[in-house]
């Protein structure tokens, strides 16, 4: 048994030099225009997925929400999201195109998420995303707003994307 942790120690040890020699050398190449290793991509992907998971767990959602919220949410979607993350009939700036990782084109990716952790996503942001936190200067019902109108994405037309939020 002591010859295992022994073992386990010393490999242990030998993982964190390796790793602090990529920091040190910068071996590792963080150009966003080299992407993500599939290892790397994975462990950032289930991180994140896992992180927002538990810390929206406690978050409780509206029971409902108004056609209003919606308008205001759509308002604050085109004033800052729909760069990166595009809308129905409107791609993404080209920019958006060059971060890594590539923003998600909501109207597909949100229905991966419930609704308290849009709320989380929303007002935290992820690190390493460039996603940034709204919660430093949008109040928690503006945040509601922006859950309430991105929901509605999937399905929407073009058309009635232009119709909302003024």
């Amino acid at each position: 048994m002591k010859r295992f942790l022994g073992g386990a120690l010393a490999a242990l040890l030998v993982l964190a030099g390796a790793g602090l020699a990529v920091a040190l050398t910068g071996a590792y190449d963080v150009a966003a225009t080299t992407p993500h290793t599939a290892l790397g991509r994975w462990v950032l992907e289930t991180t994140s997925r896992n992180s927002i998971v538990r810390q929206a767990a406690d978050i409780r959602p509206p029971s409902g929400f108004t056609d209003g919220q919606v308008s205001q949410g759509a308002h604050h979607y085109k004033e800052s999201c729909v760069y990166c993350h595009g809308a129905p009939g409107e791609d993404s700036t080209d920019w958006a195109s060059g971060m890594r990782p590539e923003p998600p084109y909501l109207p597909e990716a949100v229905g991966e998420w419930s609704d308290a952790q849009l709320f989380w996503i929303v007002k935290h942001g992820i690190k390493m995303s460039a996603m940034p936190a709204f919660g430093s200067h949008h109040g928690d019902e503006d945040i509601w707003a922006i859950v309430a109108f991105i929901k509605t994405l999937p399905g929407m037309s073009p058309e009635q994307y232009r119709a909302l939020g003024g």
